[in-house]
């Protein structure tokens, strides 16, 4: 799996330096543009374009971060453009986001209707879909958060709340803010005296905690957040700073996570118990799977264990788990006449998720790093990608057949990787509901085992990838130990009944 990277959460959180692109038709009375350089570690990886452009009757914002992150010797770009419309009082009336990763584009459009609901317009790998939304409550786009954080700053101490539209998911971001208080804050142009105010976003595995310094009109001019145990910064400077050359990073060793000890292919097949210490996370860091159980040891420390599935650890598929979305294109004529090749005459649901997963683990021929997110529909076009392309096919295939399926992120052992030996990657694979329960088949690796740590389910989009990926940092495995090891009596709480891996035990592949 590459890396997602809070990068495009920073952007959504930093929405009172949004600026913005020309409204059509209508003449400008004002154009502002802020510069910032994006640095990681104290080393330069990007920069973030912030334009504010107002017009007679409306104010258009518009951020665009682009960044270089290099990956195992490949480098991979990431852009993100967030883009709000709104009346001078602040009333929504459009609204644009497009993602690049790599050479995979997705776009996002709300166009406001006479009723006050807005057409979405989406489109992923060439495939466009529609939908209506209406307005949700009190939500807020860049220039109204921008005045409530202007307002707000008058009164050092204060705690209040903001509901922050998300162009790029369509979804309100319920954030928590406390104002600090004026401080004087050294920038490459000088020190200014600016507003500190911290942003809180709750999440079910720990919040994500941006800081933000603004000036007197409200606009950030810092903006500090975690990422992968290291410090994210968005510094305002003039655009020669802010368009320097990059410096390289090489962020996939920041999301490894050292074993323990070497885990050798008959221990993978056995039930395995984890001893995991992960800090400043929620009341339940790791999820629950039919195949892991999760239990709290006291402070840091948790235990999973992971083993053969079992009915029971999961809900039972809803009806999203069988949708089309415009990352996995059920519903797409190219994808399903191959899950209908890949079935054949396969006649239950078992039988079809072990063809689907042969049939996808075979189907990419290219196997890449620097391909930065595809829907399934562009791996079915261009055959290539890296865990998260075999993931998002195979789900697709699997709902296309009418499976419940969906996009597991989390991390699995590996003897050597990327130079270093002894450690958990971060991965992807699939679950469907097969008989009574979710089953795992992973298509990249060719084959599920006990080392394959589940830390959260999404359908397909990759903004569901962050909640997993910012634990990295805070995660160690302390301890591995297969059942014999046990010194404690009585068994396991996952009892296998054979291989993890799909055979006695009739585990995922």
């Amino acid at each position: 799996m590459r890396l997602k990277t809070a990068t495009l959460l920073l952007v959504l959180l930093l929405c009172p330096a949004a600026g913005a692109a020309a409204v059509q038709n209508a003449p400008a009375a004002s154009t502002d543009t802020t510069w910032m350089s994006v640095l990681l570690g104290g080393r330069k990886i990007g920069h973030l374009r912030i334009d504010r452009e107002t017009a007679q009757d409306s104010v258009t914002t518009t951020q665009t971060l682009s960044i270089l992150l290099n990956r195992s010797g490949k480098s991979i770009p990431l852009s993100n453009m967030i883009r709000s419309v709104e009346s001078l009082e602040g009333e929504p009336l459009g609204f644009a986001s497009r993602t690049s990763m790599s050479s995979m584009d997705s776009t996002v459009n709300g166009e406001r209707q006479a009723d006050g609901s807005f057409k979405v317009t989406i489109t992923v790998g060439g495939a466009t879909r529609y939908s209506y939304i209406g307005w949700p409550g009190n939500a807020m786009l860049n220039d109204a958060q921008r005045k409530a954080m202007l307002e707000a700053s008058k009164n050092p101490g204060r705690h209040y709340r903001m509901q922050m539209f998300d162009p790029a998911s369509q979804q309100v971001m319920d954030v928590a803010v406390e104002v600090l208080g004026n401080e004087s804050v050294d920038l490459p142009g000088g020190a200014e005296t600016l507003s500190h105010q911290r942003q809180r976003l709750q999440q079910e595995r720990g919040d994500q905690i941006l800081d933000l310094w603004l000036d007197g009109r409200g606009r950030a001019r810092k903006g500090i957040i975690s990422m992968l145990g290291r410090q994210l910064e968005m510094i305002a400077c003039d655009e020669a700073c802010a368009l320097a050359p990059e410096q390289d990073v090489d962020m996939f060793r920041a999301a490894m996570v050292d074993s323990p000890r070497p885990l050798t292919p008959n221990l993978r097949e056995s039930f395995l118990r984890y001893r995991v210490g992960i800090k400043g996370n929620g009341s339940l860091p790791i999820i629950n799977t039919d195949e892991q159980r999760v239990t709290h040891l006291g402070g840091n420390d948790w235990q999973v264990d992971i083993g053969s599935p079992y009915a029971g650890g999961q809900a039972p598929p809803q009806p999203d788990d069988l949708r089309a979305n415009s990352w996995l294109q059920a519903d797409a004529p190219a994808i399903r006449a191959l899950a209908a090749q890949a079935v054949g005459n396969a006649a239950d649901n078992r039988r079809k998720m072990r063809r689907l997963r042969s049939f996808v683990s075979h189907y990419i021929t290219q196997h890449g790093l620097d391909v930065g997110y595809a829907s399934a529909l562009e791996v079915v076009n261009n055959r290539q990608g890296d865990c998260t392309e075999y993931a998002v096919l195979l789900a697709a295939m699997a709902r296309a057949e009418g499976i419940p399926a969906r996009v597991v992120t989390g991390m699995v052992y590996a003897d050597r990787y990327a130079n270093t030996s002894r450690v958990f990657v971060p991965h992807a694979w699939v679950q469907a509901w097969v008989g009574d329960h979710w089953q795992s088949y992973d298509a990249a690796l060719r084959h599920f085992d006990s080392t394959h740590i589940a830390l959260d389910t999404g359908d397909g989009d990759p903004w569901h990838f962050f909640a997993a990926t910012h634990m990295f940092s805070g995660m160690q495995i302390e301890e591995v130990m297969p059942s014999w090891e046990f010194l404690s009596p009585g068994p396991p709480p996952v009892a296998p009944s054979g291989p993890v891996g799909g055979n006695a035990g009739g585990g995922g592949q």
